[in-house]
């Protein structure tokens, strides 16, 4: 299912404006994201890379130099090492790419299947095809902290100072206030335009009001809930802390989207006994890992230039779709089946995202 309003929210909150966060700083941070991501990742995955055989810098023992077992085969079959270990500096540089992107031929037979065959991908995960892809919870992980170490080097910054920002925005709500209020003054009691600038002086007046309220020193009274005034006033005066904040432990705390959403999942096919809970598992967890590459080609598009109202067209199109072909291929179902589905899912992903930020700022993340 989709479950990444939430995360990519807490990654693109920071897009108030334009600029490049600095290179040195968030950067870095966000390579070290990604690095970290995959690390993980790589650490869920077992490893049935490739070997490398024989030549200068190689070892080709008849026993194994781990515990000193009798090889047969290209393996250790008392341990699993590898009969043939490398020691050159291109072996080295290789297992380096490895280790930190993970990317090996299992990864480009699973991304495309992810991205164009979602169901097909899916079935033959929990059908006992592992061996040949990615796991959903390798994907995961990878697609999550890459996601927002992206968001965190794409995002501009957020201001700094609520407060300021806020009287700015009451002084010029303000003047054009006073505009249109000086427009509407100078016209005739029956010329056809006063109620266009009637209504648009209403509007005004109701936004400098909702500017103001959220100024006051104690906002309990606007949103008539004592427990959330701390954070309304959190977001107020530091809206670049909280941003930071939202991101940090939105990614920690990213795998409780899982369990959040199997119930509901698991609710689409009560009446279907053939279908477990490790297959919505499988199904959430790879559909969650897509989402979040999804919204990272998105924000990377978006710092490229690409128009942000052909990005939501695409997006608006792809996730819907990608959710309809992921259900059809998994779970074996008809057209009419998967469509209504498909629009349970979509339904599913925003009371998840809900109570994933209810369980954030429950837990004090906020």
């Amino acid at each position: 299912m989709i479950t990444l309003p939430v995360s990519f929210l807490a990654g693109y909150l920071s897009a108030n404006g334009k600029g490049v966060t600095n290179m040195t700083g968030d950067g870095i941070e966000a390579l070290g994201g990604v690095a970290e991501g995959t690390a993980i990742g790589h650490a869920v995955e077992r490893d049935h890379g490739a070997l490398v055989r024989g030549g200068a810098g190689h070892f080709e023992e008849t026993a194994c130099l781990n515990c000193s077992a009798t090889i047969e085969g290209n393996y250790c079959r008392h341990c699993g090492q590898a009969a043939h270990l490398h020691r050159t500096m291109g072996a080295f540089l290789h297992d380096l790419l490895h280790g930190v992107l993970h990317l090996d031929g299992k990864t480009w037979r699973t991304l495309p299947l992810l991205a164009f065959r979602p169901g097909r991908l899916t079935r033959a995960y929990i059908d006992g095809k592992r061996a040949s892809y990615v796991s959903p919870m390798a994907l995961f992980l990878f697609a999550i902290f890459a996601m927002f170490a992206v968001f965190s080097f794409t995002a501009p910054n957020a201001p700094i100072s609520g407060p300021a920002s806020f009287d700015q925005a009451i002084e010029k709500a303000q003047e054009n206030r006073d505009m249109v209020a000086a427009e509407l003054a100078a016209l005739d009691s029956d010329d056809p335009d006063r109620a266009r600038l009637e209504a648009k002086v209403a509007t005004l007046d109701d936004d400098i009001a909702a500017l103001r309220a959220l100024t006051l020193d104690a906002p309990d009274e606007l949103v008539g809930a004592p427990r959330l005034a701390p954070l309304l006033r959190k977001w107020r005066d530091n809206p670049s802390l909280m941003i930071y904040k939202l991101q940090s432990t939105g990614y920690k705390f990213s795998w409780l989207l899982i369990p959040l959403s199997l119930p509901f999942v698991w609710l689409l096919f009560a009446w279907r006994r053939r279908y477990g809970l490790y297959d919505h598992a499988v199904f959430v967890t790879y559909s969650i890992a897509f989402m979040s590459l999804l919204f990272l080609a998105a924000s990377l598009l978006g710092f490229a230039g690409i128009s942000g109202g052909l990005i939501a067209t695409a997006l608006i199109l792809i996730v819907p779709l990608h959710i309809f072909s992921q259900l059809r291929g998994t779970y074996g179902l008809s057209r009419f089946g998967a469509a209504w589905r498909t629009v349970a899912v979509l339904i599913i992903a925003f009371i998840v995202a809900l109570l994933f930020l209810a369980i954030l700022v429950g837990m004090g993340g906020l």
